[in-house]
């Protein structure tokens, strides 16, 4: 698996914030190998970041954190449905409806989850304690999926 990072931060960008989500991805995400990247909260940087790591770099799975509230300047959901051939909803919806057991503020997130050819793009929020608890709660079915999207057809009737 080749893991895509990218933190969305407009004070990351800056140098004004250190990236812990980003690095907390890293940490929890067992990869052969990585790419990363910090970009503003603009949708066309997002959305290029997006597509270079799927399309040009390989990456087979890309986690966004940040950018996925209410505020003006977080746009990275529509960023990421513009990337993607294909929503994958439950992703997202399952990371809220967990999240809301812990934080119910886990409503008002707009993240969205979604392929794009053999690659799987999930955004995240931006807190690391947030990042942590959500890849808890989706990291057991990320090898499926890649399976899934890598292959087109696996067996599914077998797993739980």
């Amino acid at each position: 698996m080749k893991l895509g990072i990218i933190t969305v931060s407009d004070k990351g960008v800056k140098g004004e914030r250190e990236d812990l989500s980003g690095k907390k991805i890293r940490a929890l995400v067992k990869a052969d190998s990585y790419e990363y990247c910090v970009v503003p909260d603009e949708k066309e940087q997002i959305f290029n970041a997006i597509i270079n790591f799927v399309d040009n770099k390989a990456c087979n799975l890309v986690f966004t954190t940040g950018g996925t509230g209410l505020s003006h300047r977080d746009i990275t959901p529509e960023a990421t449905s513009d990337a993607i051939d294909r929503p994958i909803p439950g992703i997202s919806e399952i990371i809220r409806i967990e999240s809301f057991k812990i934080n119910k503020r886990s409503v008002l997130s707009r993240a969205v989850s979604g392929s794009r050819g053999k690659s799987l793009i999930v955004n995240l929020p931006g807190s690391p304690k947030a990042v942590e608890e959500c890849l808890e709660i989706i990291l057991p079915v990320i090898p499926h999926a890649l399976d899934v999207l890598e292959q087109g057809s696996v067996e599914c009737g077998n797993l739980t």
